[in-house]
């Protein structure tokens, strides 16, 4: 058995002070985004979905973000998936960006809409086709009898789309994440880390020192 102690990390970072932060969190989340890419973090754009369903029960899963715009962060995936199913259900999200080498996260809160057909298609159209011909031949989170038959779908799909553009699939879609809670953790010595929390009041941003 892994001995979880020899794991653990040793923060050192020089912390994160109010007067460090923007007013405005897309701001400052722009910021962070930058110094992950410019560190040459692995797919900084990841993110945890976490997702509930009707009776509470809680999942979670690691999405891509795609875009951030009009007070939201947007991903994209099978709107039939069991993500899709508890966000139709339970339109509410948490996200976390967790940036691991420069000991940072952020945590995110809001409530999930989808976008809109047009949106959807013109982003597709920018997949790469292998990925669209994915989307058509897999039913995301369902049961399948072997891998076999998902290259086979595949394969079926990719001969029907040969020589045009490949089409969206209709249960294929994005969402948009309306930001209500957006912190930022950075760690520090002695488990002592700063976490400071951007939310919402009479529509002003307001920052918040949260116990670590």
């Amino acid at each position: 058995m892994t001995d979880v102690r020899a794991l653990r990390a040793s923060y050192e970072a020089r912390g994160l002070t109010e007067s460090d932060l923007a007013p405005d969190p897309f701001v400052q989340f722009g910021r962070w985004m930058s110094d992950a890419s410019n560190a040459g973090l692995i797919q900084p754009d990841a993110m945890v979905l976490a997702t509930a369903a009707e009776d509470g029960a809680p999942s979670a899963r690691l999405v891509l973000l795609k875009s951030v715009a009009d007070g939201g962060m947007r991903f994209f995936t099978h709107q039939d998936s069991a993500k899709g199913r508890e966000l139709e259900r339970n339109p509410r999200a948490a996200l976390v960006f967790p940036w691991h080498d420069l000991q940072r996260q952020v945590r995110v809160t809001g409530t999930v809409a989808k976008l809109s057909s047009e949106e959807c298609d013109s982003y597709f159209a920018t997949r790469p086709r292998g990925a669209q011909i994915g989307a058509w031949a897999s039913q995301q989170s369902r049961v399948i009898p072997d891998r076999a038959s998902l290259d086979a779908a595949a394969a079926e799909f990719a001969g029907r789309f040969e020589g045009q553009d490949v089409p969206r699939p209709p249960r294929w879609g994005g969402y948009h994440v309306t930001v209500e809670t957006m912190e930022f953790w950075q760690g520090r010595r002695d488990r002592l880390h700063d976490r400071l929390l951007y939310r919402r009041e009479a529509g002003v941003w307001v920052i918040e020192r949260l116990a670590p």
